[in-house]
């Protein structure tokens, strides 16, 4: 059964400097671990014949499909801050472009697919911890409405990945609007590259921003899904737990799942990721964080931009509107997650007031939230008269709105999310050659808005023995 790809590969097709050509490093006896089927179909492929030997042999760079161009992308990036003038693809391979049925294109990356000349000393492979994960976290993140990018299929390699002890070695199918990040700009502007930004830019601006007509039109751009990106996942209690500006994704989308979670017992000081010892990626810290990031690109552009004072100031007013942006998104979603329609000055005390309670009794985010339409919500809070002052202001401000809030509440407030202690219980199952817990979950993130009594363990919060306090990177 042949496979078929529709390849345009446009990035390929840009100059040498931006990438290196090479193809994936084979692995010794590939299995499935899933293939998305709807994806799939979107994209104009055949589920059934991606998971035939011949697709799960491109799945896991064995084989190259025919049009593929594969390569590693060139750039750079700050992480924690400290500035890395080269980094790129260590572990990831672009496979080439596809169109969906609408025209869209989409990269295809695999993930895990050996070493590049980006790798650092890492030996370009994943783990099947890590891949499970981002494929977990990233679809969950789609099924709530969250740009991200997604996973077509996960397979493993039938080899060792060596981090502490030997793990089963994976390789993700990563499907993304583009792979461009903030740090691809860096990579030219740290080399005083101006024709390479220039063509970088010309490049992202027909790929994102097909309205824009130049620099300015591009950073107003980035700015706006950025800021409304960020409002999302605070909306839902993520924690990206690495904003590096080389996962910082140009075209708005949610990339580079590594030691994501989300939050169970909320605190705006949360962190996850093993690495963040002072909590620079906070969960309250990311929206500042994505306004760093956004400086970072604004400083890249400035040539392109002008000259001087003037240049400097222009790019500087255009960043400053992030935090009018994200306000307004902040508000609006959380509006909408206590069941308003209508705008009044005090929504914002009202909103930030309930999350100040749930922070002083440590009550799960997702639980209180989405049991603001049931009744349940209360019995969240260890003081529920804590609960019982707020919510006299809260159903006196629901009064003056619309009715129908029941069913906005349940649209707006997700009933399952992939809570850190069932993500650690799945990879813990795979270890044991058991996919199905897997499979069990990742078709229930499938809709996260709906409840169903069979499903009331994944919805429920973890017991104190079975809280995941860290998160790690899967390099």
């Amino acid at each position: 059964m042949t496979v078929r790809f529709n390849f345009d590969n446009s990035y390929a097709r840009l100059p040498a400097r931006f990438h290196v050509r090479l193809a994936p490093t084979p692995v010794g006896n590939p299995a499935l671990i899933a293939i998305n089927n709807a994806l799939a179909t979107a994209l104009g492929l055949d589920p059934v014949a991606l998971s035939s030997p011949e697709g799960i042999a491109i799945l896991a760079g064995n084989q190259l499909p025919e049009g593929a161009e594969p390569l590693a992308q060139a750039y750079a990036g700050h992480q924690f801050g400290g500035w890395s003038p080269q980094l790129g693809d260590g572990r990831a391979i672009l496979l080439g472009e596809v169109r969906d049925g609408q025209g869209r294109p989409f990269d295809i990356c695999l993930k895990g697919s050996g070493p590049t000349p980006f790798s650092r000393r890492g030996d370009g492979r994943a783990w099947i911890g890590p891949v499970l994960r981002e494929y977990l976290v990233s679809e969950a993140m789609h099924a709530l409405g969250v740009p991200t990018t997604r996973a077509l299929a996960a397979v493993t390699t039938g080899e060792s990945v060596y981090r502490e002890q030997p793990y089963p070695g994976a390789v993700l199918a990563r499907v993304a609007s583009s792979h461009v990040r903030v740090g691809t700009f860096q990579y030219f502007a740290a080399r005083s590259d101006t024709a390479g930004l220039q063509t970088l830019m010309d490049w992202v601006i027909k790929r994102h921003y097909p309205a824009a007509t130049g620099p300015l039109e591009l950073l107003h751009g980035v700015v706006e899904r950025q800021a409304s990106l960020i409002a999302h996942w605070m909306s839902l209690g993520f924690v990206h737990g690495v904003m590096n500006t080389d996962n910082c994704h140009v075209g708005g989308e949610t990339i580079d799942y590594g030691p994501c979670a989300f939050i169970d017992s909320y605190h705006p000081d949360t962190v996850f990721s093993s690495i963040d010892q002072f909590g620079r990626y906070a969960y309250a810290n990311q929206p500042q964080i994505a306004l760093w990031n956004l400086a970072q690109f604004a400083s890249c552009l400035l040539p392109l931009i002008g000259t001087g004072e003037a240049a400097v100031a222009t790019a500087t007013e255009v960043i400053e509107r992030f935090e009018g942006l994200y306000s307004a998104a902040w508000l609006a979603r959380f509006r909408a997650k206590l069941g308003l329609t209508t705008d009044e000055a005090d929504d914002r005390a009202l909103a930030d007031d309930l999350l100040a309670r749930m922070a002083a009794q440590g009550t799960d985010f997702t639980r209180t939230f989405r049991g603001l339409a049931d009744g349940t919500a209360r019995a969240e809070f260890s003081g529920p008269e804590a609960f019982d002052t707020w919510a006299e202001r809260w159903q006196a401000r629901l009064a003056r709105d619309a009715g129908g809030w029941i069913d906005r509440l349940n649209r707006a407030n997700p009933a399952l999310i992939p809570r850190n202690h069932q993500i650690k219980s799945v990879i813990d199952a795979a270890l044991a050659d058991d996919l199905a817990p897997f499979r069990r979950l990742s078709g229930a993130l499938n809709h996260p808005f709906e409840t169903h009594p069979d499903l009331a363990d994944l919805q429920a919060a973890p017991a104190p023995e079975q809280i995941v306090h860290q998160t790690f990177c899967g390099t």
